[in-house]
């Protein structure tokens, strides 16, 4: 797999600046192109990706779920002063719930599972690309894409959505609890706001488009740290890099996403 090589020098001009981002784009469409191909070719390494897995999701909770609770504390101590000067305080379930169903829990999930998981990848695979144990596999006739590489991403893409219907749930609570700090307001009387404002319409579109971001996740990070050179400045400039982009990409995609969305399900607007 042939990958257009970036430069590295230390004072790097706008020309190049602009030949590694064509050089960045180019690499990751044949990198995306050499994962479509591998990932349908058995074995399927199943055990391996139920550890990405774990691995890489599960061990993600804690953090998630502080985030999710902030959400929801923040956005329902924000929004309760703004409508209560127009005397619409009781709609505040419901706005808390659709915004952080539509957007706020699927986008920021997966810039905090970006921030922890692109770059653990993107310097684990640069210290065996560096270390040339990426090139024993291949000597030892193991298929290092595919063992180390597909694994990755599948596993970002499945773990990814469950991770953000959590925060989801996390985050409506969390606006719970900001709501009876302020308003008192009944927890029945909350749940049945919410369930009466968020339709199927809002949810599906909200977690399909996290595996989009799951796979840019495990793409990105796997890219950077399976095509690193350079020792270990390389594996630090792979993990960081992996962070920026990936974040980058996941903001650009939701755009595109969120009009996709509200071209299919127009009542979304």
């Amino acid at each position: 797999m042939n990958l257009p090589k970036l430069k590295q020098s230390r004072r790097l001009t706008y020309t190049d600046y602009l030949y590694n981002f064509f050089a960045t784009i180019t690499g990751l469409t044949i990198f995306n192109w050499q994962f479509i191909k591998q990932a349908f070719i058995p074995p399927y390494e199943i055990s391996e990706i139920k550890k990405h897995m774990d691995e890489l999701g599960v061990k993600t909770f804690g953090i998630v779920s502080i985030t999710g609770l902030i959400i929801g504390l923040v956005l329902a101590m924000q929004s309760q002063p703004v409508l209560q000067r127009f005397g619409a305080t009781d709609f505040l379930p419901g706005m808390v719930a659709l915004s952080v169903v539509r957007e706020l829990g699927p986008v920021i999930t997966a810039l905090i599972f970006a921030g922890r998981v692109s770059s653990g990848i993107g310097a684990e695979l640069g210290s065996m690309r560096v270390t040339e144990q990426i090139d024993a596999m291949e000597v030892s006739a193991v298929n290092p894409f595919k063992y180390l590489v597909v694994t990755r991403i599948i596993a970002t893409t499945m773990i990814l959505p469950v991770l953000s219907v959590y925060v989801i749930i996390i985050a409506i609570f969390g606006g719970y609890i900001a709501v009876i700090i302020t308003e008192n307001m009944n927890i029945y009387y909350y749940i049945d706001s919410v369930l009466r404002s968020v339709e199927f319409g809002d949810f599906i579109p909200g977690v399909a488009k996290t595996f989009v971001f799951g796979y840019i996740v495990g793409l990105v990070g796997c890219y950077k740290g399976f095509t690193a050179e350079g020792g270990t400045e390389g594996v630090g400039r792979a993990s960081t890099t992996s962070v920026v982009l990936s974040s980058l990409l996941i903001l650009i995609f939701d755009m595109i996403l969120v009009k996709i969305s509200l071209w299919i399900w127009p009542t979304l607007g």
